[in-house]
């Protein structure tokens, strides 16, 4: 459970312990555990210097590292050998580069922070700028790095009540981090300065200036004069690599004022968006060292076959209607799909309503009225068009993450979806009466989980109470996450020696994350890269379509099935042969 039940014994200069604590993270995914953040990053550093093939993503916290890969190119036996053959300590000459960053001391909790740590405000600055900090890890928002390694006075509690508006730049601690906001966003950290440094720059190739294993040094400017020192990039022996006040330079010029682009020729203008409509594609996979989840549409299958009625390419963008209500104007002559959750479908034209379904392509005149209406059963439509949709990518993808603020936004009244001419491939055949059934408000979903990585946290009875209750999607839910709520919550396992809390690590899409109401939340594709809350289970990564269409007010329910085999080092406790019986016979009961 603490995670001292490693087997083997540790040798720091040739590679981990033989038989680290390596814990499954659904069906294509570990979570290794190691001793302290130095192996953490030592573990990534030597996973980035040695690319191994089928590996999809490393993401470091304190005291584990997770890794994401492609069973069927890297077998997990495979992935284990790798693991164990790599160094597990940092020397001099792969520490960081270091980055310096000019603060302006003046923040609205600094006098507070001088007083939770008995120091005055002038202390508290001197140790503040006297400790070389450790980027540990990533996540809550692109750019936003945890820094770790600080002076241990400055290890102050989190606000009472959190702030809903934290300016970007903000220079914060709580408890053994510090972190500089790259955004303006809501944080309940102790604000103790802030910096004009852009930490999140998508003019730059690599848009987050902090990445994990750098080191950082804070510059006290509080009563300089005129110009701002720079903040430089330098690796180890001093020379400046990139002087961080050109990425604030550039993220001004990206925001100043251009001129509109020119009207297109074709295009939908949205009368009325519906609930939740935003341009989706197949995301940004491994971009989790920069705070960036995958996003990307919510059912993949669905946005496939969209594009393919269309004849685009099948990972090409697709409108995501949330529950229908969309009404959109044609300008210009159109031909489109809609795929998901069955909608009902009219385009209105000089002759009146006429319908469209489902699963098969219609053509949309010049002036053409297009009505969706509410499914009665799923959540997610795709709307595909001959020529694509035209959006800015940003990192690869124009898909909209809601958590990130990545990608275009929500659709609103009055917008312009402009239509592009990309190559038309061959069409997939309209097949409207075999389009994939999705749940409906009054059916239970089953959904495969594999246990962990944290089930070990949770009382054998609540990992029984996984399977055995039924789970209602409540109204809280959106593209974040699915809020679930049964009729008993889940209950940490309590004792002596167990830690209170869990230090952040990894999340990926489809873990079951329970907060301390014991009610989980099923991570979906705009998730955040990292949590604190223990995950019991991970839903298997090919039923999170399934998941996705889950309706508010339908329940689900969770069956068990086997993960990876991961060998000694994956413990022993918690197998669930008990239950494979009674899970077996449940299959025949899935729609």
């Amino acid at each position: 459970m603490s995670g001292d039940d490693r087997s083997g014994s540790a040798d720091r200069h040739s590679g981990l312990p033989r038989e680290p604590r390596i814990l499954p993270l659904g069906t294509d995914g570990v979570l290794i555990e190691t001793a302290d953040l130095d192996e953490s990053l030592a573990l990534f550093g030597a996973l980035l210097a040695q690319p191994v093939a089928g590996i999809l993503d490393v993401v470091p916290a304190p005291r584990t590292v997770a890794v994401r890969f492609l069973p069927a190119l890297l077998p997990v036996t495979s992935l284990l050998s790798v693991i164990r053959s790599l160094p597990s300590s940092r020397d001099a000459a792969t520490e960081g580069r270091l980055v310096e960053i000019p603060v302006h001391y003046d923040g609205d909790d600094l006098a507070e922070v001088a007083e939770l740590s008995g120091l005055t405000v002038e202390e508290v600055v001197r140790r503040h700028t006297g400790a070389v900090h450790t980027v540990a890890f990533t996540g809550f928002a692109p750019g936003f790095a945890y820094l770790s390694g600080g002076d241990p006075a400055l290890a102050v509690p989190r606000r009472a009540v959190p702030r809903t508006h934290v300016p970007a730049g903000a220079v914060a601690l709580a408890g053994e981090f510090c972190g500089v906001y790259p955004r303006e966003s809501p944080g309940g950290w102790q604000i103790v300065g802030r910096t004009e440094v852009a930490l999140w720059d998508l003019a730059e190739r690599v848009p987050a200036l902090l990445q994990p294993g750098m080191r950082v040094r804070f510059v006290d400017v509080t009563a300089s004069t005129g110009d701002r020192p720079d903040a430089a990039v330098a690796p180890a022996d001093g020379a400046v690599v990139r002087s961080a006040s050109t990425r604030a330079a550039s993220s001004q010029a990206a925001s100043s004022p251009v001129a509109p682009p020119p009207r297109p020729d074709r295009a939908l203008l949205v009368d009325r968006p519906g609930p939740h409509t935003i341009l989706e594609d197949l995301g940004r996979p491994g971009r989790s060292g920069l705070g960036v989840s995958r996003s990307g549409a919510m059912d993949h299958r669905a946005l496939r076959e969209a594009n393919r009625l269309v004849g685009a390419a099948t990972g090409s963008a697709a409108l995501e209607l949330a529950y229908g209500g969309l009404e959109a104007t044609a300008r210009g002559d159109l031909v489109l799909a809609v795929a998901g959750a069955p909608v009902p479908i009219t385009v209105t034209g000089p002759a009146g309503p006429r319908p469209a379904v489902v699963g098969a392509a219609f053509a949309l005149d010049d002036g053409d009225l297009l009505t969706v209406g509410a499914p009665p059963r799923g959540v997610y439509s795709y709307l595909a068009v001959r020529g694509g949709w035209e959006a800015e990518p940003v990192l690869d993808s124009v898909s909209g993450d809601v958590l990130a603020g990545l990608g275009p936004q929500r659709v609103r009244v009055g917008d312009e979806l402009a239509v592009g001419r990309a190559w038309a491939e061959s069409v997939a055949a309209a097949a409207p009466d075999v389009q994939r059934t999705v749940s409906a408000p009054d059916e239970v979903t089953f959904l495969d989980v594999v246990l962990g990585p944290r089930d070990d946290w949770f009382t054998p009875e609540a990992v029984e109470l996984l399977t055995e209750q039924r789970f209602t999607v409540t109204a809280q839910s959106n593209r974040i996450g699915l809020r679930l709520e049964g009729e008993r919550p889940l209950e940490r396992l309590v004792a002596d020696g167990l830690p209170a809390e869990l230090p952040s690590e990894a999340t990926v899409s489809g873990a079951l994350q329970v907060p301390p109401s014991g009610h989980p939340v099923l991570f979906m594709a705009d998730h955040p890269v990292t949590g604190g809350y223990p995950v019991v289970a991970c839903v298997v990564g090919d039923q999170l379509d399934r998941a996705a269409q889950v309706p508010i007010g339908a329940r689900v329910r969770f069956r068990v099935v086997p993960g990876p085999d991961l060998g000694r080092g994956r413990r022993g406790d918690r197998q669930d042969d008990h239950l494979d019986e009674r899970l077996a016979a449940e299959r025949g009961t899935e729609r």
